[in-house]
């Protein structure tokens, strides 16, 4: 294999359907007629992974040694880089990134970076995530160092509206009352000033599709897919650069 001849580790499972979800957009978002136009890919789905909102707010099993163990399973597998469709993980990354032994392409990273490129600039983004990723202020922290500022619902919202949802999808169901729920949480947001909302837990589009949300929705599961594919096609050409 070529040094600049990718092969993408999806760190999975968090949960089975967004896992499935994130591969099919990748697949979707690659350029090309062929199947060898197609990134190699390895996938490591591990539904026992502790509960991350759990584990952030009421002290549940730390998902940790889960993480390390995925991780170490595609490196074995050949995987070059990683990506973790879940964006509550996310905060329990910076302890044992230098343990995973292969780079993680950071989703909450990519997202902060396609909205601070967006056109007409944005100030003020929504929040639609579990209860974990909203208390570990992973979008917080990652959008204030490009000066935007992060709404995120109210709790009754969250805890009527935000996380039954979740629940709801995570369980097999898509249908109208999680996608009325979700509407509403969204545009809760764009009430409180929010000019774009962020679909941060890869199982909200699944229950909110674009055209439902009453609003520009940004998927981070797509963002990410596209920051996997520059950097696979950018390797790729540098390579043959320099061949």
């Amino acid at each position: 294999m070529s040094t600049h001849e990718h092969i993408i580790g999806i760190l999975g499972g968090m949960g089975p359907a967004a896992t499935a979800d994130f591969y099919t957009k990748l697949v979707s978002k690659t350029p090309g007629s062929t199947d060898q136009d197609h990134p190699k890919v390895v996938i490591w789905a591990d539904p026992t992974v502790p509960d991350r909102t759990l584990a952030l707010t009421r002290n549940g099993p730390d998902p940790t040694p889960w993480l390390l163990r995925g991780a170490q399973v595609l490196r074995e597998a050949g995987a070059t880089l990683l990506a973790i469709p879940c964006n509550t993980a996310h905060a329990f990354l910076p302890p044992i990134a230098s343990q995973l032994g292969v780079p993680v392409v950071h989703m909450i990273d990519q997202v902060a970076r396609h909205i601070r490129d967006l056109s007409p600039k944005v100030t003020d983004v929504g929040l639609l995530a579990t209860t974990g990723t909203v208390r570990a202020e992973l979008y917080q922290r990652w959008l204030s160092e490009h000066g935007i500022n992060v709404h995120v619902p109210h709790p009754e919202v969250q805890s009527q509206l935000v996380m039954p949802a979740i629940r709801a999808v995570k369980a097999g169901d898509h249908g109208p009352v999680v996608t009325d729920s979700l509407a509403r949480a969204a545009r809760h947001l764009v009430d409180r000033g929010a000019q774009v909302v962020v679909a941060g837990c890869t199982e909200i589009p699944l229950g909110l599709p674009p055209d439902a949300a009453a609003c520009h929705l940004i998927d981070p599961a797509t963002v990410l897919a596209d920051a996997l594919l520059a950097q696979t096609t950018a390797d790729r050409v540098v390579g043959q650069v320099r061949t």
